[in-house]
Order: structure tokens, then sequence, then C-alpha cells
């Protein structure tokens, strides 16, 4: 286990409290931990959400361009 110290200020120990009170959590640490998880739930492997997957069948729907290699993509960019 990993140990830090960790500078708060009065308004994020505030929120550390009332998470660890809203919860049952033992301790601060506990309450900084679940924070975490939660935060890595929410931000770092999100599902993709319904509207999202409706957009990208929607996109992959959508007629498209073909090309037959990348050397014909980057002359169709360069020369417009």
């Amino acid at each position: 286990m990993t140990q830090a110290i960790v500078d708060l200020g009065e308004y994020e120990d505030r929120v550390l409290t009332i998470v660890k009170g809203k919860y049952g959590l033992k301790n601060k640490s506990d309450a900084v931990n679940f924070v975490i998880n939660k935060f890595e739930e929410e931000f770092l492997e999100p599902e993709l959400k319904p509207e999202y997957v409706k957009k990208i069948k929607r996109i992959e729907k959508e007629k498209s361009i073909q090309f037959r290699s990348i050397k014909e993509l980057r002359e169709l960019i360069e020369n417009g």
C-alpha cells in the first residue's frame, strides 16, 4: 500500500468529510479511495452512452469516400 501526505484546502476537506459520512466510510483515506474509484468509473472507462452508439451507427451508414491507399488520400488532401 502506498502512503501519501496530501495538502487539502478547507473546502476539499469538507467534501471528503461529507463523502465519508454519506457512504459510511471509516476514515478520510477510504473517502479518497472511494472518490478515486468513482472518478475512474465516470471518466476513465465510461461505457458508451446510447446516444453515442446511435450517432456512430448513423455515421457508419453514411456514404463514405473510399481510398485505395494512404498515398491517394494524401494527394486528395494536399491538392484539395
